[in-house]
């Protein structure tokens, strides 16, 4: 048996899988104060009577770290640059940056040193300024992260309180400011994450449950939870992949759908081309800043089925209707006192949620500014709502359509993508999706379990796993992105350095693949990994080939665990 939790802004969603079909779910509030009280209180409603040793597995997604960076609440941290030449540091919109002299190359041999005296007296002035955690981040620090060690060995001697990141061990991709924003977005969220997942563990522990526990991460697949803690942004837009994967889960396979899921106040927008969830080429998006953290293209817009309806006057005098993008509290018919888009549902019938009646004395008073009847002002606002989405869902195709991604797709598909389906996913989906679809030409669909389709995403998520190897026979050495070493060529008995070929860098990168999912736990699906990027580039002095550098990128896609009981019929 399978549990998938999704921890919410306003509710904590659960499910009970037993062999492949849905057992048992539960909606209950997320008190953000007490977020132990709604772990176990959701736990104990799908899983009453359950013994604890039956459980296989325990899944977990969350908005906490996303939503911790979109409100501004994580803490300030110190960014230590040292970008080297070529770039002005004013072109760089980090805040509380602090920038040193010295230099790698690309290939990390150090062409600037550092200076000594600089670093100290940088190191001062971040302790003076009330900094208590520093992110240390050098360009090529990856290739050589000698520098990185240098600063953060001098940080312990004159400042040991101080909570250190280097940019080296959180991604060795390339892409400075991607690396920067990563590093810096780790070390604002760590401690945050990391008491999440104690009270995830907490509540494990009080209800004697014993199976492995995971978290969602935004790339759609799950990771062990100890290890999460080590990669806390990872598990940014976990719950966009969670609707993602729960829509995959819900629909037939190899279909092309928009992912609709509607929250209380945003809706957050995937896509889904031939049964194939769709990455965002450039990394995921956080407080402006791109990121390395592999993520699903998602895409969210304020307005969702608590966004505050207003009668506004135009600048031409006339009344008209506007929704969110803000979010006043719940719906009037759960006690809210704004007139909500979950209002005019109710009142159309659509749905039946809370207590009518005050759905319909809210949209009567929106009607009387308006001038117009009940039953038009409710029609009114879910036709602007569902536009508003269908709006956003053009305008995300147009985006998409830039996507690496979606370029090989329509090579391959040739055709372009439109979507076969407008899939709902959460508790706001059923009203809506119907208005959504018509307005796409696509088929609406509201899968059976619908409102707690993320929580099905996340029980039913296989993990992932992905590897960057770079591999430089010159300087006789390789590095894995994902774990920030430089180790000898020696340690990888690939023969004669200078002949190794494709095929073998490949080889090898499958090898510490398979590895690194046994270090995981999940070895049982590193026979799915599969090649995404696979390049050599010679290496030229004189008229000579001295040397060759590989780049090996391998992953273990994001998909459904085996067992899980595909419905065959949108």
């Amino acid at each position: 048996m399978l549990i998938g939790i999704d921890v919410g802004g306003t509710t904590t969603d659960a499910v009970l899988i037993r062999n492949g079909e849905v057992c048992s779910t539960a909606k209950v509030p997320t008190e953000p104060g007490r977020l132990l009280n709604s772990l176990l209180e959701a736990f104990d409603a799908v899983s009453r009577g359950v013994p604890p040793e039956q459980l296989e597995r325990v899944v977990f997604s969350t908005t906490v770290i996303t939503n911790l960076i979109a409100e501004g609440k994580t803490d300030r941290v110190a960014l230590v640059l040292i970008p080297g030449p070529g770039v002005n540091p004013k072109s760089y919109s980090f805040p509380d940056s602090f920038y040193l002299k010295g230099a790698m190359d690309y290939r990390g041999r150090e062409i600037q040193p550092l200076d000594e005296a600089e670093i100290r007296k940088t190191v001062e002035l971040i302790r003076e300024s009330g900094f208590t955690r520093a992110a240390i981040i050098s360009k090529f620090g990856q290739r050589n992260p000698s520098h990185e060690l240098m600063i953060e060995k001098i940080f312990r001697e004159i400042y040991p309180g101080c909570k250190l990141e280097l940019g080296h061990k959180v991604s060795g991709k390339l892409n400075f400011p991607r690396r920067v924003a990563t590093t810096m977005l780790t070390s604002a969220t760590r401690e945050y994450y990391q008491e999440f997942v104690e009270k995830i563990m907490k509540a494990l522990e009080e209800r004697r449950i014993r199976a492995p526990v995971f978290i969602l991460k935004a790339d759609g697949g799950t990771l062990p939870v100890e290890k999460s803690i080590e990669f806390p942004v990872e598990t940014i837009f976990s719950g966009p992949a969670a609707s993602t994967i729960g829509a995959l889960a819900l629909t037939p396979q190899d279909q092309t759908s928009v992912v609709v899921d509607i929250g209380g106040t945003t809706t957050d927008l995937a896509l889904i081309l031939s049964g194939k969830p769709l990455l965002a080429s450039k990394g995921a998006k956080l407080g402006g800043f791109l990121t390395h953290v592999r993520a699903f293209a998602v895409r969210s817009i304020a307005v969702g089925g608590d966004s505050v309806v207003r009668a506004r006057e135009s600048d031409t005098g006339e009344k008209i209707l506007t929704i969110g993008p803000d979010r006043a509290g719940p719906a009037c018919c759960m006690g809210g006192e704004e007139t909500t888009p979950t209002d005019a549902l109710n009142v159309l019938g659509l749905i039946n949620v809370g207590n009518p009646e005050l759905s319909s004395k809210a949209i009567k008073a929106t009607a009387s500014e308006l001038g117009k009847s009940e039953a038009e002002t409710a029609a009114l606002i879910v036709d602007k709502a569902a536009q508003m989405i269908a709006d956003a869902v053009n305008e995300m195709f147009l985006e998409w359509e830039q996507e690496p991604a979606y370029r090989v797709w329509e090579v391959l598909q040739e055709k372009k993508a439109r979507p076969e389906n407008v899939v709902g996913i959460g508790g706001g989906a059923k009203g809506l999706i119907a208005g959504i679809a018509k307005k796409l030409s696509a088929k609406p669909v509201t899968p059976e379990y619908a409102e707690v389709g993320n929580a099905i995403g996340a029980a039913i998520a296989r993990p992932t796993l992905t590897i960057n190897l770079h591999i430089d026979t010159e300087q006789q050495i390789y590095s894995v992105a994902e774990e920030g070493e430089i180790v000898s060529l020696s340690a990888a008995n690939l023969g004669n350095f200078n002949k190794i070929h494709l095929e073998e860098a490949e080889a090898f990168a499958a090898q510490l693949l398979r590895k690194r999912a046994e270090e995981f736990g999940i070895s049982e699906y590193a026979d799915e990994a599969e090649i995404v990027n696979s390049e050599v580039f010679n290496v030229v002095k004189g008229w000579y080939t001295t040397g060759r550098l590989f780049d090996v990128s391998m992953q273990i896609p994001a998909g459904l665990i085996p067992g899980w009981k595909r419905r065959e019929k949108a």
